[in-house]
């Protein structure tokens, strides 16, 4: 194993092609073949790169999943990333900074790690001083220290003022301005508290579109004083405040660009111009993934889109995917000055991360089970009723129907078959208790739902006297006439610690007291 040096040494002691290595940061698979394994510690070997960011598989990857690529569940994820981490530390000059997309914890991209809710439950919860988000972070932050993991690209403060958004959404902690500030706000301070870092994303504001830029380019064509009022307030706070980095979306902002259409993660006018000058933001800059198809597919010479997004203002390269040629490009074109303002930047970052002394101080103040819990009983929403009704429930005889697919993958026949039983189960019920969980997270095909599914619901809804519990995307409820039941309540997850919340406020033994934290109109 190659003994790493530290990162104290004196800057001048690499050369301008060793500073320019620092800026990328290719995509690293935990499930990789080993010839995949060896050919990237032969990139970080030959080409000195500054770090890298995990994913689950390349199957996985956002930009593969209309492929219909199968994901491959691998149980011992979390020790393969650990080794892999290790693998690549030991193939590199300098440590590398290691990042991953852990918005809800590491379960996010590795199977068998704790799980938090999603950014829109913790929207629900209505306590001020948002304790419970605050210890989101750091119980997120010791688990990336654990498994050694510098830098979590999160949180998201993009405002979802979009019901129709296909990939923010639930990921959003609301449509609200100053609570996704303050919630945004709270879960950077629990990740700071241990000395990992954050990354607010996806800057100037992915939350009013309806294209997934995973595929395609948005545009928002808001002007400059409505950005500044809703979109960019959030950002505009916690850049006041201090932040580690600020990632930049593949979105398309005219009245930022001087009428231009060019995606922001590539725009001179809004990174450099706006964000540095006007914004005055002096940290460092992380472009999002570039393999994404907003701008990818518009780039197809290797090592252009690198340098475009590098002479845009970013400082480092997410998910390059030429390395090599980016390498070269910016090595061509770039001047001393600006190669120099880069690394600094990105070399104090690390220096920050990796450095950091409170490593073997973690500690524990909330294990993962109660801190759901207690975020389940304080975000848990009557969405339609009221709550003296709710205690009346308990005492009147409902008979049970539990709507989820245990298996992602089952087809329309079962389904439908199921759908038949359960009509002839409820057929002489006149009370229904109705637990529902959405096959899918996200909005697109009616969150999973075939059409027969919404059609029986609507229908069960209008004509049975029905207390419906809906455990998923609250956005998932406008399918629904959830206004003809008698009540309905937004649990938001299916996790065990809501489901026996939910039993808990069926049965009267507390209150709802959080509030959604969107429009469903």
């Amino acid at each position: 194993m190659n003994k790493i040096p530290p990162l104290d040494i004196a800057k001048t002691e690499l050369s301008t092609i060793e500073k320019i290595g620092q800026f990328f940061m290719p995509a690293a698979f935990i499930n990789d073949t080993e010839e995949e394994i060896k050919a990237l510690e032969t990139l970080i070997k030959k080409h000195g790169i500054g770090g890298i960011c995990f994913f689950h598989s390349r199957a996985s990857a956002a930009t593969n999943f209309e492929g219909k690529k199968k994901v491959v569940r691998n149980e011992a994820s979390l020790k393969t990333l650990k080794g892999l981490i290790k693998r690549y530390q030991a193939a590199s000059k300098y440590p590398l900074l290691i990042a991953i997309d852990a918005e809800w914890g590491l379960a996010m991209r590795i199977e068998n790690t704790p799980q938090y809710p999603y950014a829109i439950t913790l929207g629900a919860i209505v306590n001020d001083d948002d304790e419970l988000i605050y210890e989101v972070g750091r119980n997120i932050a010791r688990d990336c220290i654990s498994a050694g993991i510098h830098w979590n690209l999160a949180p998201v403060v993009d405002i979802n003022n979009n019901p129709n958004n296909p990939v923010i959404g639930y990921r959003s902690f609301g449509d609200n301005r100053e609570q996704v500030y303050t919630k945004a706000a709270a879960f950077i301070r629990g990740t700071e508290s241990l000395g990992v870092l954050t990354s607010i994303k996806h800057f100037p504001g992915h939350g009013d579109t309806a294209v997934d830029s995973h595929l395609g380019i948005p545009i928002i064509n808001k002007s400059k004083e409505e950005l500044l009022q809703n979109e960019l307030y959030p950002y505009q706070k916690i850049i006041e405040e201090g932040v580690d980095s600020v990632m930049v979306g593949h979105l398309s902002i005219p009245a930022l660009a001087n009428g231009n259409e060019t995606p922001a993660s590539i725009s001179k006018e809004i990174i450099t111009g706006f964000l540095r000058e006007e914004m005055r933001y002096t940290g460092v800059v992380i472009s999002d993934a570039l393999n994404m198809h907003a701008v990818s597919k518009d780039y197809p010479v290797p090592g252009e889109l690198e340098w475009l997004a590098y002479d845009a203002g970013n400082d480092v390269l997410c998910f390059s995917e030429h390395v090599k040629e980016g390498i070269q490009s910016i090595t061509k074109n770039s001047s001393t000055q600006q190669i120099e303002e880069t690394f600094s930047r990105v070399w104090n970052l690390k220096r920050k991360a990796i450095k950091n002394p409170i490593l073997n101080k973690l500690g524990e103040r909330y294990g993962h089970s109660k801190l759901n819990r207690n975020i389940a009983e304080e975000s848990i929403t009557l969405y339609h009723g009221k709550e003296n009704t709710i205690e009346k429930f308990s005492n009147t005889s409902f008979c049970t129907l539990t709507l989820e697919r245990k298996d992602v993958n089952q087809n329309a026949i079962e389904i439908l078959e199921f759908l038949k039983t359960a009509e002839k189960e409820i057929q002489e019920e006149q009370n229904i208790l109705l637990l529902l969980t959405p096959p899918k997270v996200k909005p697109a095909s009616n969150f999973g739902f075939l059409d027969k599914e919404i059609e029986f619901i609507n229908n069960m809804i209008s004509s049975k006297n029905v207390v419906l519990y809906h455990f998923g995307n609250p956005y998932a409820l406008k399918l629904f006439e959830t206004d003809k039941s008698l009540a309905t309540v937004i649990v938001y997850q299916d996790f065990k610690e809501f489901q026996d919340v939910a039993a808990n406020h069926f049965q009267g033994r507390i209150k709802a007291k959080g509030e959604l934290p969107v429009s469903l109109i």
